[in-house]
């Protein structure tokens, strides 16, 4: 069977996802199978059953791909991901059956082939992805943190990530902020936390970040704070990790303990409560992983969000494989990073990534 040959339901009950994932090198073999949900002959009630137990117990990422607007919901629930059809852009904002197990797309068909692409060229991090997502949906917030920068500390050693930084090639150290970093203001029980490296498009470096937590911890230890607000400065809210300093750190098992101790995520979470987040612009990576610990987001028309981080043989590593799946579902969130492009507010909106859209 041709890699790219997508494998029915019945093929999938009968073993088609359970070769070795690792081949004689110890690189994974087609990290990523596309399941047709509608390719003949059609699954008996074995089938089914058969098909949903193996794709929980697999190895590998399934991604499912379907015309049809009715589906079993046990298969749904346990493949990966389920690309539907739906009239209208390719990243449409309306989902068929408005079930969280599914994204709808204008071509089923060339979507899934896409993913599968992209799966193909970082398979570390998409299996690791796949393995943290399914892991992290039981455990508390702060558990599910820890698992995460574990997941990203292992890839930050790994060849995907390895191959970016070499074909990026060497990058200057960030120029010094010109002021604070971040702006703090009270007003009356309100905290606003402002992100204020535009020159930068309040990209996430360690400044930024280890300011954004102190100004956080205000909140954390005042209980006269009744909302936070969050907001940015500049064209965007923020451009997500500095690419500057990525490749930086040496020593991944301090880098882990910084992430989880001295970053903003599990203060965000502690706050979320009474924490607003405003965005604008371009919210890359960390620009939305933070801002969705939030109660009650709020985004501008002119938002677009994207999480890029698997092109960098990386997963998002700032909070996201938490604060996102607990906002649109772990598929969703699969989805978001596999595809890695840009979706805009009102299907962020139509998901329940953002709560509001306000100029």
């Amino acid at each position: 069977m041709s890699p790219t040959t997508p494998i029915s339901v019945a093929e999938l009950a009968a073993g088609a996802a359970d070769a070795d994932l690792l081949d004689g090198d110890a690189r994974a073999h087609r990290p990523l199978l596309v399941v047709d949900l509608d390719r003949p002959p059609a699954p008996t009630a074995a089938d089914l059953e058969r098909a949903v137990r193996l794709a929980r117990a697999g190895d590998r990422l399934l991604v499912g791909r379907t015309t049809r607007t009715v589906f079993d919901s046990a298969l749904l629930d346990a493949l990966d991901l389920t690309l539907v059809h739906a009239p209208r852009d390719r990243l449409c904002a309306t989902d068929s059956a408005g079930s969280a197990a599914t994204v709808a797309v204008v071509d089923p068909a060339a979507e899934a082939e896409f993913l599968r692409g992209q799966a193909e060229e970082q398979p570390q991090a998409a299996l690791v992805l796949r393995q943290l997502l399914r892991i992290q949906e039981k455990l508390p917030v702060s558990q599910a943190l820890d698992a995460e920068s574990l997941a990203y500390s292992t890839l930050l050693g790994g060849s995907g990530f390895a191959h970016w930084l070499a074909a990026r090639g060497p990058r200057p150290a960030p120029p010094p902020a010109s002021g604070d970093p971040v702006l703090v203001r009270r007003e009356g029980a309100v905290l606003r936390i402002t992100l204020d490296r535009p020159e930068r498009r309040n990209a996430h470096g360690a400044r930024l970040r280890d300011a954004l937590a102190a100004a956080v911890e205000i909140a954390l230890w005042d209980d006269s704070v009744r909302e936070v607000v969050l907001d940015g400065n500049g064209p965007s809210f923020s451009s997500g990790g500095d690419l500057d300093e990525f490749g930086a750190a040496t020593d991944l098992a301090g880098a882990h303990l910084i992430r989880t101790r001295a970053g903003a995520a599990t203060r965000l979470h502690a706050v979320g409560g009474r924490l607003t987040a405003r965005l604008h612009g371009h919210c890359v990576g960390a620009g939305i992983e933070l801002p969705a610990f939030a109660s009650r987001v709020v985004a501008a028309p002119d938002t677009r969000i994207r999480l890029p981080e698997l092109s960098m043989g990386l997963i998002p590593g700032a909070g996201g494989t938490v604060s996102l799946p607990r906002r649109i579902g772990r598929r969703r969130t699969l989805f978001l990073v596999l595809d890695g492009r840009a979706i805009d507010a009102e299907r962020a909106l139509a998901w329940g990534l953002v709560d509001h859209i306000e100029e």
